[in-house]
């Protein structure tokens, strides 16, 4: 058995008077909120440090924000302070370390630098930047087809958001009668929730994409913390691969998140969203009109021209019998006076054929053959035309032109 030993009161006093002899001023830690809940009026916070690959828990310890402390950060941060104080945020931290006999180790956060946790999160997204563009995904979203009339919306917001009554107010009151099929798919808009609720919505959407014309990512206005959950590696991935038009409105004037950059269209706020997709249909309208009143002109100059064809027909057709008939009467005419001549001349012409085969026939006859010294021989009164055709012995008949000789064939 020991032969000395003290009581655990005394040993906690001791680490007591340690702490508060190294520590006797307030130090600025950095650490990561692994959890954080508000409890009568006070904020407990589990403050860790990661390291190594595999992002393991190498530091843990817990803290608090007392009541006091809080209200003056409200004061100072507003609604940023809800932002700074958001699971997995990393941030700065002014710390008072206080051992209590009892309570063990407490540290109490007196205060916190928001510009920290503004440079690692700007830090993280310029890292992120890097990768869209090494993975080609920086307005990826944009090769998809938006259509030339957008009115079935899928639209990702939260439900109390001011921008979401702002957009379906601006959609519903507008002055040209565009009705639109708008259904909302609630998810978180700030703080750690908005990858994993987005993403989830957008596998929802996806799941049923044929029935909407585009998703609208739509908030009200907010700080760079804020929209810090739109700087989301997965989501721009979600959205680089997204098979129809996504189109943002998270309500920033002057930066842009990632997923901005990677959707089809970034707007500044809901409002310009809604007023985009009126414009956007009104100009299809214009356009069909426009061409409805380019159909209408093309119509009238073609009936007219139709007309005029018409009225020349109808002064052919009432013409063109009387013209028919004087030219008749003037070929009759000319037929007339031209038939005595061409008779005399068809009359003389064929005299002067009938001469000719008339002399032709002369010369012909057998009468002009035998004068001519030609001789026919006949047997049996029949022209011989071979030597083959008699035989010795047979009686021939041979006609000269002045007479006939009858001989026998030896």
């Amino acid at each position: 058995m020991p032969t000395t030993s003290i009581s655990l009161f005394q040993l906690n006093e001791f680490m007591r008077r340690v702490v508060a002899l190294n520590f006797p001023e307030s130090i600025w830690v950095r650490a990561e909120l692994a959890q954080v809940n508000f409890a009568r009026g006070h904020c407990f916070i589990e403050l860790v440090e990661k390291g190594g690959a595999t992002d393991d828990i190498i530091a843990q310890s817990s803290a608090a924000i007392w009541q006091s402390s809080l209200k003056t950060m409200r004061n100072r941060f507003g609604k940023d302070l809800d932002a700074l104080l958001q699971a997995g945020v990393e941030g700065l931290f002014k710390v008072r370390i206080d051992f209590h006999e009892r309570y063990g180790l407490k540290l109490n956060i007196e205060d916190l630098d928001p510009s920290y946790t503004l440079g690692r999160l700007e830090q993280q997204r310029r890292e992120w930047l890097e990768t869209l563009r090494q993975k080609g995904w920086l307005g990826k979203n944009g090769e998809t087809t938006l259509p030339e009339v957008v009115q079935r919306l899928a639209v990702i917001s939260s439900e109390t958001a001011a921008g979401l009554e702002d957009f379906r107010a601006q959609l519903a009151n507008n002055a040209y009668g565009y009705a639109y099929k708008i259904r909302l798919f609630p998810a978180a808009m700030q703080g750690m929730a908005v990858e994993e609720e987005v993403l989830l919505r957008l596998i929802q959407i996806q799941k049923q994409a044929a029935q909407f014309d585009a998703v609208v990512i739509i908030r009200g206005g907010g700080s760079k913390l804020d929209l810090a959950g739109f700087d989301s590696l997965k989501l721009c991935e979600a959205l680089a691969g997204f098979p129809i038009p996504i189109l943002t409105g998270i309500g920033h004037e002057i930066d842009e998140t990632l997923v901005d950059l990677v959707a089809y269209l970034a707007l500044k706020t809901p409002t310009a969203v809604a007023e985009y997709l009126l414009s956007r249909n009104l100009r299809f309208e214009s356009r069909v009109l426009e061409l409805g009143q380019t159909v209408q002109q093309l119509s009238r100059e073609q009936v007219f021209g139709e007309q005029l064809r018409l009225e020349r027909l109808l002064r052919y057709l009432q013409s063109a019998p009387s013209q028919s008939l004087n030219k008749a009467s003037e070929n009759l005419q000319r037929i007339s006076a031209e038939l005595p001549l061409l008779s005399r001349f068809r009359l003389k012409e064929e005299h002067s054929k009938l001469d000719q085969l008339d002399q032709l026939q002369s010369l012909l006859s057998i009468e002009s053959t035998l004068k001519r010294g030609f001789s026919l021989t006949l047997r049996a009164g029949k022209v011989l035309s071979s030597a083959q055709q008699v035989r010795a012995g047979e009686v021939l008949e041979t006609r000269l032109v002045d007479g006939s000789i009858q001989s026998k064939v030896i």
